[in-house]
């Protein structure tokens, strides 16, 4: 069943980098905004008279606290004009239509395998989420390996954030990588998130279930170097962005 529409407010915006942005937005008409971790929340954005044309969809980064507060984290798109929206029109205390939270692209409970998360970009999301929730409520969980893939440091997204929550959390373990970073920091990777998750499993070795989000080419490759390493595909769980 669809959740209706509802009015959002705009209660905080923060940079994370020079082309991504945190919003904070607040359901008033409701005490407790609930979702599961992993959901995404569909825009309604004034940019087109046809509704679907108009219709952006964004996985909720924070986790739910039983407030009536969600946090999304946005890219600005060369040419996109959802975010083109966002980032100029959209000020502290603006209205949005919104409906959620929607989507299947969760957890199982218990947790009973290794679980990799693997993600490029605005991909790390629901992972952030999904992370800070068995955190918070301390969920018992086998090893969770978060593997965020970006162009630079510069791109890097909630990195000391998570590199601290690899400290709190037994069994978390945060792996940035860096494709056309010079400077890699300890603890990171040079180049794309495959080889990580691959050196990881000790190539297929280890029983583990496999969450994807991010752009198309990312997700379609590692679809076909996890098969090809002998799991099945009711491990691999995808998301895709674009």
């Amino acid at each position: 069943m669809l959740e209706p529409w509802r009015t959002g407010k705009v209660i905080r915006i923060e940079n994370e980098t020079a082309v991504s942005r945190r919003f904070w937005i607040e359901v008033p008409e409701v005490d407790s905004f609930d979702f599961k971790p992993g959901q995404f929340v569909t825009l309604d954005l004034p940019i087109h008279e046809q509704k679907n044309k108009r219709w952006r969809s964004y996985s909720i980064a924070s986790a739910p606290d039983g407030t009536n507060i969600f946090e999304l984290i946005i890219v600005l798109l060369e040419g996109g004009l959802g975010t083109t929206y966002l980032f100029n029109e959209v000020s502290i205390g603006s209205e949005i239509l919104l409906r959620g939270p929607q989507g299947k692209f969760t957890l199982p409970e218990p947790l009973e395998e290794d679980v990799y998360l693997i993600c490029s970009g605005t991909g790390i999301a629901p992972f952030r989420s999904m992370v800070h929730y068995l955190h918070q409520n301390k969920k018992p969980h086998q090893n969770i390996h978060l593997i965020f893939g970006c162009r630079k440091k510069a791109d890097g997204l909630y990195i000391n954030e998570l590199k601290e929550m690899e400290q709190q959390e037994a069994g978390f373990f945060f792996h940035p990588c860096y494709s056309r970073e010079e400077e890699i920091p300890d603890g990171s990777y040079k180049g794309y998130v495959h080889p990580v998750y691959e050196l990881l499993t000790d190539q297929g070795r280890k029983p583990a279930k496999f969450f994807l989000c991010g752009w198309k080419n990312m997700i379609d490759e590692a679809k076909q170097r996890i098969l090809a390493m002998g799991y099945d595909k009711k491990a691999i769980h995808l998301e895709l962005y674009g």
